[in-house]
């Protein structure tokens, strides 16, 4: 019987795994991959609660109207942090189907309002706004700030992007035309 050479296996086969400087670099790769994303998850969400504020405050201004020609007689909303609510006091009816929040469906609490609309926004029995303003919406996470801008006395509602400061007394010339909207 002829004996075969004994052959060792660790010349042959190949060890599987990572070295540790192999795992570490990949670990690193993949924290900041996933750090990239949630940067840019989280100022999209800004964003879109902006959005969606804006939209539904557009919404909100088009529904009194509506309501107030509807019925034939006079009504009122009062905007606040949280959105579209009746007015306190007065003999003017609020406007019941426009009641709504800005942010509903995304977290409304984040969305900043600041206009100079007066404490009562008044609609006329034939649907016409009787006040005008500038309503600026901003959310912490991202640079975008939306306006709504009312004209009067026909209530003619532009959507923009505002270019002023952030504390400073929204200003209708501040609020520029926006190609994506």
């Amino acid at each position: 019987m002829s004996r075969r050479p004994r052959v060792r296996p660790s010349r042959f086969i190949h060890q599987a795994g990572f070295s540790l400087v192999e795992l570490l670099v990949t670990l690193a790769v993949i924290g900041l991959l996933a750090g990239l994303g949630l940067r840019s998850g989280s100022e999209s969400l800004a964003r879109q609660r902006v959005e969606v504020a804006s939209r539904r405050l557009a919404q909100g201004i088009e529904r009194g109207r509506s309501e107030a020609e509807q019925q034939g007689e006079p009504c009122g909303l009062t905007l606040s942090e949280q959105g579209w609510q009746p007015p306190q006091g007065g003999a003017l009816r609020p406007c019941r189907d426009t009641l709504m929040e800005l942010g509903e469906g995304v977290e409304s609490t984040v969305v900043d309002v600041l206009h100079n609309l007066p404490e009562v926004l008044r609609f006329s029995s034939n649907g016409l706004v009787l006040d005008g303003g500038t309503v600026v919406l901003a959310s912490s996470g991202t640079p975008l700030r939306r306006c709504l801008v009312m004209a009067l006395p026909l209530g003619i509602v532009r959507l923009g992007r505002y270019g002023g400061a952030s504390d400073s007394r929204p200003d209708s010339s501040l609020c520029q035309p926006d190609p994506t909207l």
